[in-house]
């Protein structure tokens, strides 16, 4: 089933609400393009990949309407299906006019929704879920206290010792770890409210906790220390697997 914050969150869309498209663009457009970049295999510019990434953001929304839950379609299937239709719909309309013909667009039905889940591999899924996280990071980033979120990404980001933290900004180590805590609390908060609004599964739901990201850690269970420093390694892990990402996706729009 959809949740309350995907339900507002695609409301918004139909609204034309420009913050949630920006937000949808920079969120999953890295993602987007790289498929699009793979899938084109050398036959498509960049510029070409740009634009149907765009048409693959905006077709999303538009076909939300016919989502049927019972077929337990993933969002990042749906995303995947949709990046599939325009780029072979790109290249349809290549080869016609190649042979002098007009060719109409072919439509997007639910049958490119399930077709999608045999090319949906774990590479894609994983791209798709460091995206929601960096979404959460950004959002937290935003939001929070700007020693705080320095604290963390130099300690979690970057991978600073805390004892180095803490003589760079003349603070105590405790007081590091304490301010690092608070901000952690917010991404746990926000991790819950990003895979809530980009998921249309309960499998979906779950994939933060598979991802070494518990969200709602028990007391007790692995030492709440321990719980919290693998937490942070896992996101900082993740957070550089996306820069990684971004950086190639950055340099592919130049060429």
């Amino acid at each position: 089933m959809l949740t309350q914050l995907t339900t507002s969150f695609i409301s918004r869309l139909r609204s034309n609400d420009q913050a949630a498209w920006y937000e949808l663009w920079e969120t999953f457009g890295p993602v987007v393009r790289a498929q699009l970049t793979k899938w084109g295999r050398g036959r498509i510019g960049s510029e070409t990949v740009r634009d149907l990434s765009q048409e693959t953001l905006a077709a999303l929304s538009e076909s939300i309407d016919r989502y049927d839950p019972r077929r337990g379609a993933r969002f990042s299937t749906w995303l995947l299906a949709i990046a599939k239709h325009v780029l072979g719909d790109e290249m349809d309309r290549r080869l016609a006019q190649k042979r002098g013909r007009n060719r109409k667009p072919a439509s997007l039905d639910e049958a490119w929704m399930v077709s999608a889940e045999s090319t949906a591999d774990a590479h894609y899924e994983a791209a798709v879920f460091r995206a929601k996280v960096e979404a959460a990071i950004r959002l937290v980033e935003k939001a929070a206290d700007f020693t705080d979120f320095s604290i963390y990404r130099m300690r979690v980001l970057e991978g600073v010792p805390g004892k180095e933290v803490a003589a760079s900004l003349g603070i105590s180590e405790p007081t590091v770890s304490r301010r690092l805590a608070k901000v952690r609390d917010a991404l746990r908060l926000r991790l819950r409210e990003v895979i809530s609004t980009y998921s249309f599964t309960d499998d979906e739901l779950d994939e933060a906790e598979r991802n070494g990201l518990p969200l709602n850690p028990k007391p007790g269970v692995g030492g709440a220390e321990g719980g919290d420093a693998l937490f942070d390694e896992a996101i900082g892990e993740i957070y550089h697997r996306q820069m990684e990402l971004r950086r190639k996706d950055q340099a592919d729009r130049l060429i």
